[in-house]
């Protein structure tokens, strides 16, 4: 494999970059109408089409499903039957994630002015949110915990988790996370038909306030359908990394992180951005060399063909303007002095620090939410949080005196507009 190298001096770099960066999520009409579908009959059906579905599809047969719902004590047993390394390691991974997002929760406030109005913002929990953790091919219990976490955070009282179990197979890990995390309920429901029964309810499973959570493209599609009707955290495109060098960390470890990512997906995005020529080939030279190595080489090595690039800039500041542009998932400063480029970056889903701040860290212990903005969107979405599972209300309480010279401004903008009701409705209150 030969990692594709681009120069920013170079005639027609813009649009070999455009074509790299470039991600339009569009829709398979054949996924979006076979989802179309699955909503209409368990919106019609409720429980007996989630169960026809979760038979088809999933190979597990219920008769009731109440059947499909996994007790609490089935995940607490699987956090007490990890191995002792797994259990240490979900637990310090918790723990870290509890105490970065403690620290986002909104309080209530309010004040009044001279005149005794009062103005303030309610904050209040969402009261029911659905999680869909993928399950499969693949365990994730680190999106247990990067989703429930926050939202028990929040104080959110009832959060309900769905995840396939193919052929009846439930994963320790999971259900351990599920466990730590404080999920109140766990249900063996996937694809669609569970997002689905989350955003409209069943006789069995009451509709939830917000589905989060990843999934493959019928989920995703899904989410996209049911938003509207319950809120969503987001519709995540393919993994992507930005890594800015120069030189001053092992070639190695630059190659791996491109790798780290990568491996996620063949539509994921890894770049690097360097002044230095000589890291440019040293970066070559070692992923060339580790690739063989990697078990998903395959996948790997679809992603850099595809979307990967190693990128000669002038400097570290043309860099950091055209990661800024770029709005990357995950941007790392792999540079001996990244302080300075911290203030010229403010559009990317997380910032890794240093030589020593690999993304994977990120991705599972460090503390911040590993749920990103993708394709761009950096530029105007945060990062999962806190936040996500409050709602905010203004509270507003008008004094006689305010209502006075406040109903008088209020009815001159309302005959401006043409609403004569609303300038009576203040004009009363006047007399």
């Amino acid at each position: 494999m030969r990692l594709r190298r681009l120069a920013t001096t170079a005639p027609g770099f813009e649009a070999a970059l455009a074509a790299l960066v470039r991600f339009a999520a569009a829709q398979d009409e054949a996924v979006a109408a076979t989802v179309r579908d699955i909503l209409a009959r368990v919106r019609a059906e409720g429980d007996r089409a989630v169960l026809a579905y979760t038979w088809r599809l999933d190979g597990v047969r219920a008769d009731t499903l109440a059947d499909l719902e996994i007790p609490r004590r089935e995940c607490e047993a699987a956090l007490a039957r990890l191995p002792g390394a797994q259990a240490h390691a979900l637990r310090v991974a918790a723990e870290r994630i509890r105490r970065f997002h403690e620290r986002q929760r909104a309080a209530s406030w309010e004040y009044r002015e001279a005149d005794g109005t009062r103005l303030g913002q309610l904050v209040r929990p969402l009261a029911r949110v659905g999680l869909y953790v993928p399950g499969g091919t693949a365990a994730y219990p680190s999106t247990v915990l990067m989703n429930a976490i926050p939202a028990k955070v929040a104080g959110v009282p009832e959060l309900v988790m769905t995840t396939p179990t193919p052929r009846g197979e439930r994963n320790a890990l999971v259900l351990a996370a599920a466990a730590l995390a404080g999920v109140d309920r766990v249900y063996a429901i996937g694809g669609a038909q569970a997002i689905a029964a989350l955003a409209y309810g069943t006789e069995s499973l009451p509709r939830v306030d917000k589905v989060v959570g990843p999934g493959n493209a019928y989920v995703a599609e899904a989410k996209r359908q049911v938003y509207g009707e319950v809120g969503i955290d987001l519709i995540a495109g393919p993994s992507e990394i930005l890594v800015i060098a120069d030189g001053s960390v092992p070639a190695e470890w630059a190659a791996m992180d491109l790798f780290s990512q990568a491996e996620h997906d063949e539509r994921a995005q890894a770049l690097l951005l360097s002044p230095s020529a000589a890291h440019l080939d040293a970066v070559a030279e070692a992923a060339a060399r580790l690739l063989p190595q990697m078990p998903r080489r395959a996948v790997i090595e679809a992603a850099l063909a595809a979307r990967g690039a190693l990128v000669q800039v002038r400097d570290l500041e043309e860099a950091c303007a055209l990661a800024d542009r770029i709005a990357p998932e995950h941007l790392e400063l792999l540079v001996a002095q990244p302080e300075p480029l911290i203030a010229r970056l403010g559009r990317a889903g997380a910032i890794f620090v240093g030589g020593w701040t690999s993304e994977a860290i990120g991705d599972y212990c460090a503390g911040p939410n590993h749920v990103l903005p993708t394709a761009g969107t950096a530029r105007f979405a945060s990062p999962l949080g806190v936040y996500d599972f409050q709602r905010r209300t203004s509270l507003v309480e008008v004094s006689r005196e305010a209502a006075v010279a406040l109903g008088a401004i209020a009815a001159t903008l309302a005959e401006g507009e043409g609403l004569p009701a609303h300038a009576r409705a203040a004009r009363m209150r006047i007399a």
